[in-house]
């Protein structure tokens, strides 16, 4: 392993810029002439538009222009769409209400986009939007999830019940067979509650058009730019793709929530050509809190069967999962495909039968956050793992041990192949990490000091790589999930790497240029990682469901066998031999048994100066592509156990240890992998302990800013202890696993878990607040002293 190669813990290349205030994010860029968006937003959750009058707004000082829903539907607009195909138990298409970026005779949710006033300034647009008249019949809202379908209102005339689908997963038979068999059977009721995803960045589009040529651009924030200017193109009909540009520049953190596409964006867009100026705009934290997609809103009943010994024999789940008022782009594969099918962990369980009703409410869009699916699967198994070890007085590690599974390829009741693992190697090495045998005596010091202890187990397996193409397609999913890599070499031997994966915080400027590094014998500065811009970059798929690695990374290697394989050829030529005798090795060629040898650069010097060969015979330069479509998911897994200590007069929770072990494959970056590792537990703690997107009855979202949703801050976490086990992925050619999620889904039910287990009872939901905390250890205090 080199200083700068496969493995090595390079500090990252990208980050001077940040730390350095260099970073060029999408508020960074001005056009110019440059005007500014802003949107007015329903204040009610659910009403009819009976009017908008914006004669008032439209000669305020400043305003450009003022446009409604219905200056959209003049020029033909579409509205935005959902990409995944989901279909009925019965075989009937999912129900698809409307999305208008701009609303049209209805609003379904607080922050839903009224219309748009363009301005020379962000404050004369705002001073002219309360001058817009908007004259709306209120009608009632459709808020709990549980109690969406046969509200006594419709979220949309499509849905006349609220039901989005009624979907269904595995073999009922089967299951209800296991549960008939059955000496015990677990039962539970969760809530996975609904986040927001608050990216540090918040979301930002600026629109251009040029009248020479007729070309569109868009600057946004979007963790996949071509999917967007496909959506934008052949499905909203902003203009032809060879007439519309999408840039994502630097990127401050996504989670899922800038894979999808936006009002804003399209209405920036669009507005561009209708003004004749550059129009920008910036979301304010409030509007993000309102109108970016959140995450999860799963409400769960979900039972395990288990024989006399406690080996598990079935499970059964029905979940009713809120999409909010609109369909986004990727809401419904969440509850489906991407979490239904994880359903089984890592355990050997036989029978699996899955429900899902999606709901339609009027509360923001739900869509993929940081797991998207896998953390609400595992949060529902762990839970169902532990309380069942629990009802049956077995200690929960030696139960998962004992129906771990244990031979691979391994067929789950419910779609996936695990084609490897070795989950036992992992729950070994945590245990040893959080000193297992030394609880005992842990939770003796915890109680003579008045707290309680508890510790929980969470062995978490996720499906990443989200591919193939030919599996998602035969599932409902409207696009390919293939990466491409573009790797051109230059005369002097520097890379520059074009690769249709995105980077938002995930470090590809310097673990893609380790691969290169590594692959072709160079310094790591001589590689450059060009992404997000279409016109750039061919084709690509984007960054989310932890791909970059095992599938964008994949594509490149392709790219660089066929570099390895072109410079075989040149060499031959150079070097006065066969192409058969030519090894390539540590950024040589060279002749095998000599002592000939050409190194890299001059090799591609020798390309494009094509003195040594004929170029009819062998075409001159050194730059190749690659189109890359796994085998299979991937499937990485490990264990997170998570101990706390509870003081019972105040509520609050303490996090005193945690050992993560997690089994990524091949790692290219252990310090940036550790990074995302802990990355991923904050955000999941934070959901476990604090997070927690509220509406009232009326659909007003209540925790629309930071001073009631609470984020985790560095004094709610601990000091992580990271470990490894490695089990190479055999469907792709570096062997990675993914890591981007982990943390994220293993950490819920790890904390939950702990604190039922200090707590003595289930009695407790997420988040698990000091006060919520307070509330269910007065119960655990009663009963100690009952007894």
């Amino acid at each position: 392993m080199s200083a700068t190669g496969i493995g090595a813990a390079v500090r990252r290349k990208e980050d001077h810029r940040f730390i350095t205030g260099q970073g060029r994010y999408t508020d960074d860029v001005n056009r110019p002439g440059q005007a500014h968006a802003y949107f007015l937003r329903s204040p009610h959750a659910h009403a009819r538009i009976k009017a908008i009058d914006t004669k008032a707004a439209a000669g305020m000082p400043g305003v450009i222009g003022v446009f409604t829903g219905a200056d959209l539907a003049a020029d033909k607009i579409g509205g935005l769409i959902c990409g995944w195909m989901i279909h009925n138990k019965d075989g009937s298409p999912m129900r698809a209400g409307p999305h208008p970026a701009l609303a049209q005779g209805k609003v379904r949710y607080v922050g839903d986009h009224v219309a748009v006033v363009i301005a020379e300034t962000l404050a004369e647009a705002k001073d002219a939007a309360e001058a817009i008249a908007v004259d709306y019949e209120e009608l009632p809202a459709v808020v709990d999830t549980a109690k969406a379908i046969g509200a006594r209102t419709a979220v949309h005339d499509e849905a006349p019940d609220n039901s989005v689908f009624n979907w269904h997963l595995g073999d009922k038979d089967a299951t209800e067979k296991a549960f008939k068999a059955a000496k015990h059977v677990t039962k539970l009721d969760l809530v996975n509650n609904r986040l927001v995803p608050n990216a540090m960045e918040p979301r930002a589009a600026v629109g251009d058009y040029d009248a020479g040529d007729g070309v569109f651009t868009l600057y946004t924030t979007s963790q996949n730019p071509h999917v967007a200017r496909l959506v934008l193109s052949a499905f909203i009909g902003i203009a032809p793709e060879n007439k519309l540009r999408v840039i994502a520049p630097d990127v401050g953190g996504g989670f899922g929530s800038k894979i999808f596409i936006y009002a804003e964006e399209t209405v920036c867009v669009w507005a561009a050509k209708k003004v004749g100026r550059p129009v920008k705009w910036t979301a304010d934290r409030t509007e993000a809190f309102l109108s970016d997609a959140h995450g999860r809103d799963h409400v769960t009943h979900a039972e395990l069967a288990t024989d006399a010994e406690g080996k598990i024999l079935g499970m059964r789940v029905h979940t009713t999962a809120n999409l909010g008022a609109y369909l986004s782009t990727f809401s419904s594969s969440v509850p489906t495909y991407l979490y239904a099918p994880l359903l089984s962990g890592q355990y050997d369980i036989p029978a699996i039968y899955c429900e899902v009703d999606a709901v339609y409410t009027n509360t923001a869009p739900v869509d993929a956050y940081r797991g998207a699916g896998r953390p609400e699967a595992t949060f529902v198994v762990e839970r169902l793992i532990e309380v069942t070890a629990r009802q049956l007085g077995k200690d929960p590690a030696r139960f998962r041990m004992q129906n771990y599974i244990r031979k691979f390829p391994h067929q789950t009741p419910v779609i996936m192949m695990y084609d490897t693992g070795n989950y036992g190697a992992s729950l070994k090495k945590a245990l040893e990490m959080i000193d297992y045998k030394g609880l005992g005596k842990r939770k003796r010091d915890s109680a003579r000091a008045g707290k309680l202890r508890g510790i929980g187990f969470s062995s978490y397996i996720e499906a990443c790589g989200i591919a193939p193409s030919a599996a998602v397609g035969s599932l409902g999913a409207g696009v390919g999930l293939w990466e491409s890599a573009e790797v051109r070499v230059n005369p002097v031997g520097t890379v520059e790497v074009l690769t249709g994966s995105h980077s938002h915080g995930q470090g590809h400027e310097t673990t893609f240029a380790q691969l290169v590094s590594d692959r072709l014998g160079i310094p790591i500065d001589n590689v450059s990682i060009i992404h997000g811009d279409t016109d750039k970059v061919q084709m690509g798929m984007g960054t989310y469901g932890s791909r970059s690695g095992a599938v964008g990374m994949s594509a490149i290697f392709k790219a660089l066998d066929k570099v390895i394989a072109k410079g075989k050829k040149v060499a031959a030529h150079v070097l006065e031999a066969d192409e058969a005798d030519i090894d390539f090795a540590d950024g040589h060629f060279a002749v095998k048994g000599t002592d000939r040898k050409l190194d890299f650069g001059s090799c591609a010097l020798q390309a494009y100066v094509a003195h040594k060969f004929n170029g009819q015979e062998l075409e001159p330069g050194l730059k190749e592509g690659a189109f890359y479509d796994p085998t299979n998911f991937t499937f990485p897994a490990g264990v997170h156990i998570c101990e706390v200590e509870i003081d019972p007069q105040t509520g609050v929770t303490t996090i005193e240890r945690w050992a993560a072990v997690d089994d990524f494959g091949n790692v290219i970056n252990p310090m940036i992998v550790e990074g995302q590792v802990h990355g991923g537990i904050a955000q999941g703690v934070g959901q476990a302990l604090l997070e927690g997107a509220r509406y009232n009855a009326d659909g007003q979202l209540v925790t629309a800013s930071f001073m009631d949703y609470t984020m985790p801050r560095a004094d709610d976490l601990p000091s992580f202890e990271v470990g490894m086990t490695v089990t190479p992925c055999p469907s792709n050619p570096l062997g990675i696993q993914g890591c981007g999620e982990a943390g994220a889904i293993a950490s819920p039910p790890a904390v939950i878990n702990a604190i039922t287990d200090a707590l003595g009872h289930e009695e407790i939901a997420m988040p698990a607040t000091p006060q919520a905390v307070w509330r269910a250890a007065q119960k655990s205090v009663n009963r100690m002293a009952a007894e």
